[in-house]
């Protein structure tokens, strides 16, 4: 079974930085490209970023590039996503999914809030 775990959410005051962990089990992380994807309130899915299969291509929406840095750990089966000078309208749910966009799989969620 296919399962994805976020972690490091929390509220922090605009400018300010967190690190999101998705623990992935079930499958074969080395194998699989990895995205992360966010839902803000009231609003749909956004893709935010991907990485390939062993890390040599990331991209990223160009509302967080250069504030936001995906990264993975292929022996500890873990994804991150570094998250620096947040701003308000980052605050979303911050989901983990398998494979490039918006995913095969997701996570249940990680909930980012920025506000001062």
């Amino acid at each position: 079974e296919v399962q994805l775990v976020e972690s490091g959410g929390g509220l922090v005051q605009p400018g300010g930085s967190l690190r999101l962990s998705c623990a992935a089990s079930g499958f074969t992380f080395s194998n699989y490209d990895m995205s992360w994807v966010r839902q803000a309130p009231g609003k749909g899915l956004e893709w935010v970023s991907s990485i390939s299969s062993r890390a040599t291509r990331t991209v990223y929406v160009d509302s967080v590039r250069g504030r936001f840095t995906i990264s993975r750990d292929n022996a500890k089966n873990t994804l991150y996503l570094q998250m620096n000078d947040l701003r308000p309208e980052d605050t979303a749910l911050y989901y983990c999914a398998r494979n490039w966009g918006t995913g095969d799989y997701r996570g249940q969620g990680a909930q980012v809030t920025v506000s001062s």
